[in-house]
């Protein structure tokens, strides 16, 4: 598979980043779920596993551990089989922040009774939220550490640093 150039990637799906990033998992699946349901391979499996990673998220938000530790495995198997770079973004440290969050719940609540698997205490949740992965973005400059802020899309839908530059 080929890396994937920005240019080739929806608006929608920038978006759908930049809703990941600032923690929106609800916003950011209704986003990514639509150009999903619309694509074709290889797109298609990479908007999936994306967005069951945001789901995930979404679930351990709402205290329900074995719904996020399931759905970080799916997304992250879908997405193994993409290079680091595909759609623009650092897919490797994803992959990685996903894994490292699955593994810390299932290492934290597998051997904890089933009442508190699904429902940890808010202490035990507020502990968790430093793990939260982040999609950081390629741009014609290399990585931006911080990902996509609001800031960083263009009109159009781009990363800013994307845009061509127009001549006056």
């Amino acid at each position: 598979m080929t890396e994937h150039p920005l240019e080739a990637m929806p608006p929608a799906y920038w978006q759908g980043i930049q809703e990941f990033n600032q923690q929106q998992f609800y916003a950011c699946h209704d986003t990514l779920e639509a150009i999903w349901m619309e694509s074709l391979e290889p797109e298609k499996t990479f908007y999936q596993g994306l967005l069951q990673i945001a789901v995930a998220l979404y679930h351990l938000g709402n205290h329900n551990l074995r719904g996020a530790i399931i759905l970080l495995g799916e997304g992250t198997n879908r997405l193994r089989r993409y290079p680091d770079d595909f759609g623009g973004i650092n897919l490797d440290r994803l992959r990685q922040e996903a894994r490292s969050l699955q593994s810390s719940l299932q290492s934290q609540f597998i051997q904890e009774p089933k009442s508190e698997v699904t429902h940890p205490t808010d202490q035990t949740h507020d502990q968790l939220a430093w793990i939260l992965p982040t999609i950081e973005v390629w741009s014609a400059e290399g990585l931006s550490a911080e990902g996509l802020s609001a800031e960083g899309l263009s009109a159009e839908g781009l990363p800013a640093a994307e845009q061509p530059e127009h001549q006056s």
